[in-house]
């Protein structure tokens, strides 16, 4: 970019600047041209911004040339940030920003990936305020980069910086674009743009070339990743996660999914922005036509399409987005390219549209809608049967019935559309016509209200379809006529009438409910009551205008029936119905004729019923109602049948037992209108028939029994009665009867007996022989049918011995009647005991029946009449008018009345069987129930009273409910005192305070539990009675056993009390009103545990008298809320698990939906109550623990959860649970309790937002420590053996946090970092700092540490008040702590603290740190972590300290720990730029740090120090000049005194240092080389091998650096004295060439002087010394050699020797040209010598040496000598005789080059020959 001085320039300086430019430019070469781009492009394009066209072109000319150099040099990168920062600068020129933009574009494809991921993010930042092309440009770049960079994961920095793009425009941009990449898809062959873009949209993402399929991928990939980690609004991502999951590439697919359910699935579907994307997705702009052709957005794809209307159809909004609805279901059902599935959701769509649209969109699009579904209906013909049309049919019959509902009145105004769908119905397939029935049942609706011509033509649509064949049609019909017209409506429930015989149940049952809505269970006694029904004329009239036939019928009923029975018998029913409406409407005497006209047509019509083809049901039902209406009204029944006796007659021998008994009893009421004679004379036919001799058939018999009681009672009631002989003869004959007939027809016989004992008392029988009372010559008859099996002529002779009674004054009578009844009291048939006890009522007196009640309605029995488990006493008897004066002697009455007493009072009541006590209790109830307001009864209500209570507790059901009833009953019976008692009796059961009741004697057999309650004996018996549990004590051995099982026993009379006291309750909570009110609060909270209780009896029997005591339960438990959680969590603790298991599930239930100030005193308790429970003893009890710390965690976490609950209600909710949990609940020893409470905590933390803060110190600290103290335990497991079995413990240390940071705990630490504030600091640092002192466990301290980090990441410069002290703590943590992780997680903490310290206490920590390099090992190790932490953490605080860091960096490279020295030149390669220039910046302090090594008395110190030395005469070499002496001083120094382990070091910084800096150390002082020479081979002599041999390494670097012609004489006679000694050492074979790999240490001694490397000194020696002090030392040197080349040494010396010839070869071959004649005899003689003496040792070597290496150097050191015998002419050769060896070790070498070298050596042999 150019600068403020260029842009001042003119524009010919501009023009010349830009020629020198192109100039350099071309001058410049490849290699370079990168480094010079990165300077010169940006300041040529900026140059545009010139308006000189001079200045343009030449620019043109330097772009033109950069494009032609680096167009196809990929790897020539250009200057992106630079490029970058001239584009967006604000004063760039737009022809400057055009050039910018088509570079950048090519400097992303240039760049490396790091800058790539680096520079995205801030392409995206104010975009929107790009040009449009520019736009498209950059975004294309983005997304490539995601592809490139980002397809897999983002790195977390990467993604933050993302997350910093705020600007709602730029979003908005980038999401779009995102949004069309991800639509893209491959065009097709065809061409064309993708489904759901535009063609502009698509040239938008693909630019100027096509994507690859793979290219494609992994951008997609990589937008999803980006997407992601920006943490955008689901509703802003929705539209592009779900085109991913529509996409046709797998990966896309998965991820999209993943995406849409981990990130989008709380989108809110109602947000009309992206209603509105997602319908453009839907719907496109095709059809728009003011939209250009290339911005025409096309429909999106099918798959994309399916997921869409899965939406639409979940969102409110998009049912209301007209016109955009509309066009997405025509598109779907009328689309082209739309499919079977299309059409399915289309319908479906439309059906959600249907329901949810608001009525002002539905009315406009309703009737479209509509119309297109009829035009699609029409269009199918009926046969068409394929899947698609019978999809479309049914969802459009749906959306009919739909709409039908929401707008009724497109259908109200004609009956058009009803006549549709039933003609649909008949003629759509069997599959379709479930579908149309529902909506054929939701279009009746649309008719409510209608016209009445509408109406009527309905009715004869229903009446015409209530027939036909299909059943769907008639129920439809039906429904139809119940739901649109009401009861008084006659044509329709003439048509239910018809639909009561119909074949299919669902229609009978429906029509009947329209019939008889009393049966509707779900409706109150009040609302039936207040149904109307027609009048009895209203309704006859229409039906028989249907069916006038109806009424024909015959004497001999032959007539036919019109209709099937039950159809006549629904028909009976409801007229039945009307007529007792109609009555009791009218209550006056002066019945109308008109009505009474239309009962005479009734009774014809039943007349008509009662044809032999009829059912019995139907006669039976025909005749019953004859006699409900001859209830009503008698005379006009008697007269009317008066004259048709021989009618009746015929149906006294009807199959049916009903219609028999019916028949006799209209027989009865028609005599009443006969004279006497004829009245006789019928009795007369009747005995005639049932006498013992004539042989009826049974059901002839029954009849003619049943008439004769009926008529002669009736007869009896008259004045005159019936002659006295008469009425002998019909007692003597039914006596007969009962004597020797069958058990049932001597109960018919008993039971006319009864019914003439109710008008007269029987007399005795009179004969010759005297008279005799009936029942006592019946007595042993009657005892031994009662004893028999027949329960229902038991019944029926019980119930006629009451009736006997009821006038009877006879006291052996009521003695014999006495017996017989209790003989029954160990009966255990229900119905026995309450027939048993309705004959006692009648023996008692005061029962509330008359005798013509008895003998003229359809009475059955007091038990029928009274529903005694079922209904209201009071009601059921209510219709029986009864003046409450007995009509019996009440003196012989009263007799009976105390043995009554007596028997039930002393014996049976008290008794040790069950089955007497619960025959007793049936009996006291009857009496209580019958003879209630008997003025005995009423004295006795005390007593019955006790009776009852104490009855509460029997096991046996039956008698613990009558015994409730009881308690009822007697309530509703006694005054005000006696209803106090009673109630307050009932409470201190319920309650559990009641007193001790009666006791009852216990014998053998009586039972204590029921059978299998308490298991079984150990021989397999059961153990249920009193002597079966004492055996089993006395087995046992343990008598005192006996006690604790009657104490189990009382504990479950004691429970059975409440359930019984419960039913009693019940009914007694309906009249008690305010009398209980006193007792609400003491009862309420136990009725409301003991609706939890675990036994199922107690459940019901306690919802029984909630209902009955609690008219509004919410109300009621809001007002005793308090007593009621307080009773509860005490009742949690109660030694009964029971109690305990109940009180958890009730509190459960009752806690839910609470608000604070309800339960916010209670919330401690109730997490109290939930935890103990959680820990029960008994597993149901556990269960019940669960569901309460579940409902009682919900409520809490909504109770602290900000965006529903008031912030003032959240903080104390927070204060009472919060600590609760942590310190109770995280902390427990019980796993489900520890799992339970983190979970609360952490939705805890996510929810209460700011009104956390006040309890962040402790909940952090307590999420920290249960890091670890959470942690699994085999983690533990596996650490104690990791070393064992192979792990390393930084892998499993590293493992462990992952873990950790997955947990729920770590979950919650984030949530907390979150809402850290200023003001929180002051409490959480302390608390922070502490647990860094004290925190055990790897996961805590880890976790710790991390924490602060992210701590002072949100907090930024607040953490400044708290750094010093930080710094303070964590500094010697890190240095202290054993574990790596935790180190670096510390370290990490510190350096992060460090970027806010102030600079006193930054320079203090960084010094401390880097003194640390001078310690050992780990305190090494934490030197290196921690400068590694600061310089990428805190790179601008450790800027400044770099002279102090880089030192230490530096020599700590060189530390012998391989893992210390790895992670320091790790840290080195990671902060340095360029080695020699850093080092040459800061070489004075390394210098320094070097020299204080050498002065410390660490040998590791000196060791590395020496190697710093080595590495810095690498790097730098000459330019380390400057400091050399210093070093070699401190070095010199080093060196005498005593050896130590890396001493030798020492010699190699020497040796170095020679090598750099000889010139330097030689200028400034000439007698420094001699120094460092002697001192070096003062270290060659010592004996430790390894310091000697790198004296030897050091010696030869010395003599080479410095090249002193005088080191050879000073050194020379010591080295070779050194070979001397060394032949002395020699022993053992010669080594063969397999031994040749061994090493020198194998053979020789370690205190001997290593031979090669004494040769190697001698070879650098002969390098720097003058010829004539060589020939000088000829002899040795000669000597030296040919001991080297002898077998006794190994190849590597004999290596060095041939080197050394080489070398001395070359000496003296090039002294012989250039020395003086004087020399030239020396040199010759000692060649000479060298040729006679050497050669034959070398041959030597190279026929028994092995190796090629040696046979290549062996060769090239003879080819040296003969070179140089051959330049000497002068001497004189002899043949030294292995010619011929050369010759043949030629032929036989293998090795190329050696036998090269060989021939060379014989073709100079041969030409001096």
């Amino acid at each position: 970019m150019a600068d403020s001085s260029s842009a001042a320039k003119s524009d010919a300086e501009t023009e010349e600047l830009l020629d020198r430019m192109l100039t350099r430019l071309a001058l410049c070469d490849d290699s370079k041209l990168q480094a010079l781009l990165s300077k010169l492009l940006p300041l040529t394009l900026s140059s545009l911004s010139s308006q000189s066209t001079a200045v343009r072109n030449k620019v043109l000319e330097i772009l033109s040339h950069v494009n032609k150099r680096v167009k196809h040099q990929s790897e020539i990168g250009l200057p992106l940030l630079e490029l970058w920062k001239l584009y967006t600068d604000s004063n760039a020129t737009p022809m400057v920003k055009n050039f910018c933009i088509v570079y950048i574009e090519m400097a992303f494809e240039r760049t490396d990936i790091k800058e790539k991921e680096n520079m995205a993010p801030m392409l995206l930042s104010n975009i929107c305020k790009l040009p449009h092309q520019h736009q498209e440009i950059i975004l294309r770049i983005a997304t490539k980069v995601f592809g490139e960079c980002h397809a897999s994961q983002i790195d977390e920095e990467i993604a933050k910086k993302y997350r910093l793009a705020n600007d709602s425009q730029d979003r908005e941009l980038f999401i779009e674009f995102c949004l069309h990449l991800m639509l893209f898809q491959q065009p097709s062959q065809g061409g064309g743009c993708p489904p759901g873009l535009s063609i502009a949209q698509s040239d938008r993402v693909t630019g100027k070339h096509p994507l690859k399929s793979d290219v494609l991928l992994m951008r997609k990939l990589g937008i999803l990743n980006v997407i992601e980690a920006m943490e955008l609004d689901p509703e802003v991502v929705y539209p592009i996660y779900l085109a991913a999951s529509a996409d046709c590439q797998e990966p896309v697919i998965k991820k999209g999914e993943e995406l849409l359910k981990k990130k989008a699935s709380t989108a809110n579907f109602d947000d009309p922005k992206l209603m509105k994307k997602l319908f453009l997705l839907f719907n496109g702009t095709t059809g728009a036509e003011n939209v250009a052709p290339e911005s025409r957005v096309t429909p999106g794809n099918i798959a994309l399409k399916a997921k869409l209307m899965s939406i639409f159809c979940r969102s409110i909004t998009a049912a209301n987005s007209f016109p955009a609805t509309l066009q997405c279901i025509f598109g779907c059902i009328y689309g082209s390219g739309t499919t079977s599935r299309m059409r399915q959701l289309g319908m479906e769509f439309t059906v959600w549209v249907f329901k949810h649209a608001q009525i002002n969109q539905l009315k406009l699009m309703g009737p479209v809608i509509l119309n297109g579904i009829l035009k699609l209906l029409d269009s199918f013909s009926n046969s068409e049967s394929d899947v698609i049309a019978r999809d479309t049919k049914t969802f459009s019959f749906q959306a009919i019935g739909l709409l039908a509902q929401r707008l009724p009145n497109l259908f109200r105004d004609k009956i058009d559309m009803a006549v549709r769908l039933f003609d649909a119905l008949k003629v759509e397939a069997q599959s379709l016509r479930f579908i149309i029935q529902e909506a054929t049942s939701s279009l009746a609706v649309a008719y409510k209200g209608a016209p009445a011509t509408v109406l009527m033509d309905l009715e004869a649509l229903l009446l015409n379809n209530s027939q036909v064949e299909q059943n769907e049609v008639r129920f439809c019909a039906v429904r139809w006529a119940t739901s649109l017209f009401d009861l008084q409506h006659c044509p329709s429930r003439f048509i239910c009438m018809l639909a009561a015989a119909d074949s299919r149940l669902d229609i009978r049952e429906m029509a009947l409910e329209g019939l008889f809505p009393v049966k509707d269970k779900g409706r109150s006694t009040d609302q039936n009551l207040d149904l109307k029904y027609p009048k009895l004329g209203n309704m006859l009239d229409y039906i028989l205008k249907q069916q006038p036939k109806l009424l024909d019928s015959s004497e001999i009923r032959e007539q036919k029936l019109i209709f099937p029975s039950k159809v006549y018998v629904a028909m009976m029913k409801f007229l039945l119905k009307c007529f007792e409406s109609e009555l009791e409407q009218s209550n006056s005497l002066e019945r109308s004729s008109e009505f009474l006209s239309s009962v005479e047509t009734m009774c014809l019509l039943l007349e008509h019923a009662m044809a032999y083809e009829g059912t019995a049901e139907l006669h039976s039902t025909s005749s019953k109602a004859l006699i409900t209406i001859a209830s009503y009204l008698p005379e006009m029944i008697a007269s009317h049948y008066g004259s048709r006796i021989s009618w009746l007659k015929q149906l006294l021998s009807h199959v049916d037992l009903d219609t028999r008994e019916s028949s006799a009893r209209l027989l009865g009421i028609a005599c009443s209108a006969l004279p006497s004679p004829a009245s006789s004379d019928l009795i007369y036919e009747m005995l005639s028939l049932v006498s013992v001799t004539n042989n009826l058939r049974f059901e002839a018999k029954h009849g003619a029994l049943c008439a004769v009681g009926y008529i002669t009672a009736d007869c009896m009631s008259r004045i005159p009665a019936i002659p006295d002989t008469l009425f002998q003869n019909i007692l003597r004959c039914l006596t007969d009867v009962a004597k020797s007939e069958t058990a049932i027809l001597a109960s018919v016989a008993m039971e006319a007996l009864g019914h003439i004992g109710l008008r007269v008392p029987l007399p005795p029988l009179c004969d010759s022989s005297g008279s005799v009372e009936i029942l006592s010559l019946l007595h042993e008859k009657l005892s031994k049918l009662l004893s028999g099996d027949d329960i229902k002529a038991i019944q029926k002779i019980v119930i006629s011995l009451g009736h006997i009674c009821v006038k009877e004054t006879s006291s052996s009578h009521l003695n014999i009647a006495l017996d017989l009844i209790f003989s029954l009291c160990r009966s255990k048939v229900e119905d026995i005991l309450f027939a048993a006890g309705e004959a006692l009522s009648f023996l008692w007196g005061g029962v509330p029946v008359t005798s013509d009640f008895i003998l003229k309605t359809n009475y059955s029995s007091l038990s029928m009449m009274s529903n005694f488990l079922l209904g209201d006493v009071n009601l059921s008897l209510s219709k029986c008018s009864f003046n409450g004066k007995s009509e019996a002697n009440e003196d012989f009455h009263a007799t009976v009345r105390d043995a009554i007493t007596r028997k039930l009072f002393d014996v049976l009541l008290y008794s040790s069987r069950k089955e007497e006590r619960c025959a007793g209790t049936v009996w006291l109830l009857s009496l209580a129930m019958y003879c209630g307001h008997h003025p005995t009864i009423q004295q006795m209500l005390p007593e019955i009273q006790d009776a009852f209570s104490h009855l509460l507790g029997e096991q046996n059901e039956l008698t613990q409910e009558l015994a409730s009833q009881g308690m009822s009953i007697v309530y509703e019976l006694g005054d005000e005192s006696m209803k106090k008692s009673l109630v307050d009796a009932l409470v201190t059961t319920l309650t559990g305070s009641g007193k001790r009741k009666r006791a009852i004697k216990l014998v053998e057999d009586s039972e204590v539990f029921q059978e299998g309650a308490i298991g079984e004996s150990h021989s397999g018996g059961k153990l249920s009675t009193y002597k079966e549990l004492c055996n089993l004590a006395n087995e046992m051995g343990q008598p005192d056993l006996i006690y604790k099982f009657m104490d189990l026993a009382n504990h479950q009379a004691s429970l059975n009390s409440k359930r019984g006291a419960a039913f009693g309750f019940s009914k007694i909570a309906k009249q008690a009103g305010d009398a209980l009110q006193p007792h609400l609060r003491l009862l309420i909270p136990r009725l409301v545990r003991y609706q939890y209780d675990p036994d199922k009896n107690v459940q019901d029997a306690m919802a029984h008298i909630w209902k009955s005591l609690v008219a509004d339960p919410k109300n009621t438990i809001d007002q005793h809320l308090d007593i009621i959680i307080d009773d509860l969590t005490i009742q949690c603790g109660s030694r009964l698990w029971r109690s305990r298991e109940a009180s958890c599930l009730a509190l459960a239930d009752i806690i839910q939906g609470r608000k604070f100030e309800q339960v916010g005193k209670h919330l401690k308790k109730i997490w109290t109550a939930a935890f103990r429970a959680m820990d029960d003893i008994k597993e149901t009890v556990r269960n019940a623990g669960d569901r309460l710390c579940r409902a009682v965690s919900s409520l809490t976490i909504r109770l602290c959860d900000v965006s529903l609950t008031d912030i003032s209600d959240t903080r104390k909710a927070m204060e009472i649970s919060l600590p609760l949990l942590l310190m109770e609940g995280i902390l427990s020893k019980v796993d489900s309790i520890r799992k339970a409470s983190i979970g609360v905590v952490m939705k805890l933390a996510k929810g209460a937002g700011i009104a956390l803060r006040p309890h962040l110190s402790d909940l952090v600290c307590c999420m920290l420590e249960s890091l670890s103290s959470l942690e699994d335990q085999g983690l533990n497991y596996v650490e104690l053996h990791a070393s064992n079995i192979g792990i390393q413990a930084e892998k499993l240390d590293n493992l462990r946090i992952s873990i950790a940071k997955g947990s729920p705990m770590w979950e919650t630490l984030d949530l907390c970092i979150n809402v850290v504030n200023t003001e929180t600091l002051d409490l959480l640092v302390p608390r922070l700092a502490h647990l860094v002192r004290s925190g055990v466990g790897l996961n805590t301290r880890v976790g710790v540490a991390n924490f602060i980090s992210l701590l002072v990441q949100r907090v930024g410069t607040d953490i400044k008040p708290f750094a010093s002290m930080l710094l303070r703590l964590l500094f010697p943590v890190v240095t202290e702590e054993k574990s790596t992780v935790a180190k670096r997680a510390f370290a990490s903490s510190c350096a992060m603290v460090l970027k806010h310290a102030s600079p006193s206490h930054a320079q203090k920590l960084i010094e401390e740190t880097t003194a640390l390099h001078i310690g050992e090992g780990n305190v090494q190790i934490s030197c290196a972590i921690l400068l590694k932490s600061y310089s990428s953490v805190a790179s601008d605080v450790v800027s400044g300290y770099h002279a102090v860091i880089f030192p230490v960096i530096f020599i700590s490279r060189f530390d012998h720990d391989k893992y210390v020295s790895g992670l320091f030149e790790e840290l080195w390669e990671d902060n340095m730029s360029g080695e020699r220039i850093t080092v040459q910046l800061y070489l004075g302090e390394i210098v320094s740090l070097i020299c204080e090594g050498f002065a410390s008395s660490s040998w590791a110190r000196k060791r590395k120090s020496a190697q710093a030395i080595c590495k810095l005469s690498e790097v730098l070499g000459e330019s380390l000049s400057s400091c050399c002496h210093v070093l070699l001083e401190a070095l010199m120094k080093e060196i005498p005194g005593r050896l130590w382990e890396g001493k030798d070091t020492l010699l190699d910084a020497i040796g170095a240092l020679s090598t750099s800096c000889h010139k330097a150390i030689a200028s400034e002082n000439p007698a420094t080389p001699k120094a460092v020479l002697d001192i070096v081979y003062s270290a060659c002599t010592k004996k430790v091998k390894k310091y000697r041999e790198a004296g030897f390494s050091s010696l030869d670097q010395v003599i080479k650096a410095f090249g002193d012609p005088d080191f050879f004489n000073s050194i020379f006679p010591q080295l070779f004295g050194m070979c001397s000694s060394t032949v002395a050492n020699i022993s053992g074979p010669i080594p063969m060439a397999s031994d040749a790999v061994k090493t020198e240490s194998d053979d020789v001694e370690d205190s001997s002087v290593p031979r090669e490397k004494i040769l190697g000194c001698v070879l650098s020696c002969i390098c720097v010394a003058r010829v004539n002090d060589i020939l000088e030392q000829k002899k040795n040197l000669t000597d030296m050699l040919l001991v080297s080349l002898s077998p006794g040494f190994q190849w590597t010396v004999k290596m060095s020797a041939f080197s050394l010839i080489k070398e001395l070869c070359s000496r003296l071959s090039i002294s012989n040209g250039s020395e003086e004649i004087s020399l030239h005899g020396s040199i010759t003689s000692l060649v000479q010598e060298l040729f006679h003496s050497l050669t034959p040792k070398i041959v030597e070597c190279i026929s028994t040496v092995k190796i090629a290496q040696v046979h290549i150097t062996a060769s090239e050191c003879l080819l040296g000598i003969t070179k140089l015998c051959r330049q000497l002419a002068s001497v004189n050769w002899t043949d030294v005789g292995f010619k011929e060896e050369l010759l043949h070790l030629c032929e036989v070498e293998k090795n190329e080059e050696a036998k090269s070298y060989l021939k060379r050596c014989i073709e100079i042999f041969e030409n001096l020959d």
